[in-house]
């Protein structure tokens, strides 16, 4: 990979982190540089520190191959500490409940919990003699072309040298700031009309005092009420919770403004939630806890020359409806080095990463965003369920046909995003084209009947 031997990596989450382990297994000198301080000396404080994001995190096919890219040794190690989620449990307003699995043949995603993955990757970097950890610096500016970078820290600023800048540092990214001063950089923002509130859901004490889950582990669980939901997944650890999250639109937040509202909401559209949580509990929850924002970003390209790449959240916030934010961005750091590795040059490999990612990462981005009606409201319809099983029974009674529903090849396999896209469209032509199909035959055979019958009729009254 020519000369270039020297990066710097803005951003220490699971992406970053998992990139300096990368780049430190090919020989570069690492910098890992973040403008938080050392998660793991917060936790040995007692810090409860919010970072802003969920404690969950979903972990599938995409994101185990990223890490065993890095290690099987550490890809064994967390895939060993996850809750597995064979499906989703879908809630009605009545308290039913029903499972519909995720694949036909038993895969399943796997609960992680975000901060104590992010602690394994950084213990595993400790690992390498050719890393440094940077913690409590914040990016400035980058100058490319002299290879300089300017942090500021509680002593002062910090000049530094890098052959190659990653920015790994999240949806509000510095370096794709930086990178829109000294490339052409196509740049769209978009904020969807919805609010999230996490809303914890704690463990169910038995009368014996041992603590449970309060509802299956093995399953995403979805209140979906077509404008907006309620889903929770269960957390990793011995305190048997669950992080529930409500997304609505900020109307609905908006109207519930005094305890009473928020009670009458949940009874009206989630009264199974209130017994497994607490008046009490959710109120004190609801009114303390922040609303955040959802954002998706897409960009292109993604470096400059030899000097800039982008890679997770810096190159492509998506919503959080898919599970694949964390998935796809360990899939870009495989990617990166995929290129890398079958080009000469830094320069070259950078390039057709940007150009065969591109598509890919602006399918995933629409996809999620799809995946949030889909949740919502979808997963009652009977339009759906039906395409959904009919895919589902091609899958495995004739596999050779290829068909696999879109869930089952962005979640469960490594096709690229944008060829499991045009897959289902092709698909969902399919389906609908044999759905009308079928209405036409059965039309034909009624308006036979109808006929035949006139004239049976007709012979009979006038024999």
């Amino acid at each position: 990979m020519t000369d270039a031997k020297t990066v710097a990596i803005v951003g220490a989450g699971p992406v970053g982190s998992l990139a300096a382990l990368y780049f430190a297994n090919e020989g570069w000198n690492v910098s890992l540089y973040d403008r938080r301080n050392d998660p793991r000396l917060e936790k040995v404080q007692g810090s409860t520190s919010s970072t802003g994001k969920s404690i969950n995190l979903a972990l599938s096919h995409r994101g185990i191959e990223g890490l065993k890219g890095a290690s099987m040794k550490l890809s064994d190690m967390v895939t060993s500490n996850v809750v597995p989620v064979y499906g989703r449990m879908i809630h009605d307003t009545k308290g039913r409940q029903e499972s519909q699995p995720y694949d036909v043949h038993g895969q399943h995603i796997n609960a992680v919990d975000r901060g104590w993955l992010n602690v394994v990757l950084l213990d595993e970097i400790d690992e390498r003699p050719n890393v440094e950890l940077k913690f409590g610096h914040r990016l400035l500016r980058c100058d490319f072309d002299a290879k300089r970078v300017k942090f500021i820290t509680k002593d002062g600023e910090v000049d530094v040298n890098a052959d190659l800048v990653v920015g790994a540092d999240g949806a509000h990214s510095a370096v794709r700031n930086q990178l829109m001063r000294a490339a052409r950089v196509d740049f769209e923002q978009k904020y969807i009309d919805a609010l999230w509130c996490e809303i914890s859901i704690p463990a169910r004490v038995t009368e014996h005092g041992r603590e449970e889950y309060p509802l299956d582990p093995n399953h995403l669980h979805i209140w979906p009420r077509k404008t907006f939901m309620l889903m929770s997944l269960a957390n990793i650890g011995d305190d048997k919770s669950f992080t529930g999250t409500l997304f609505m639109p900020q109307s609905n937040f908006d109207d519930i403004t005094y305890p009473q509202d928020l009670l009458d909401f949940f009874r009206t559209h989630f009264p199974d939630v209130i017994p497994l949580i607490g008046e009490e509990y959710l109120v004190q929850q609801f009114f303390s806890n922040p609303k955040g924002s959802l954002v998706s970003i897409k960009c292109t390209p993604y470096h400059y020359l030899d000097r800039c790449v982008l890679i997770g959240d810096a190159a492509h916030a998506m919503v959080p409806f898919y599970g694949q934010g964390m998935n796809c961005g360990f899939e870009d750091v495989q990617q990166l080095f995929m290129h890398l590795k079958a080009n000469n040059t830094v320069y070259s490999g950078l390039e057709t990463y940007t150009l065969a990612r591109r598509q890919d990462l602006f399918a995933i981005s629409d996809l999620a965003m799809a995946n949030y009606v889909e949740m919502r409201s979808s997963v009652t319809s009977k339009m759906y369920l039906a395409r959904k099983h009919t895919e589902e029974f091609l899958y495995k009674y004739f596999p050779g046909l290829g068909v696999r529903t879109l869930y089952n090849m962005v979640s469960f396999s490594s096709v690229p995003y944008h060829i499991a896209l045009k897959r289902s469209i092709r698909q969902g032509q399919i389906f609908r084209g044999a759905c009308f199909g079928v209405g036409l035959g059965i039309m034909g055979v009624a308006v036979y009947g109808v006929l035949r019958f006139k004239k049976i009729w007709q012979g009979w009254v006038w024999s």
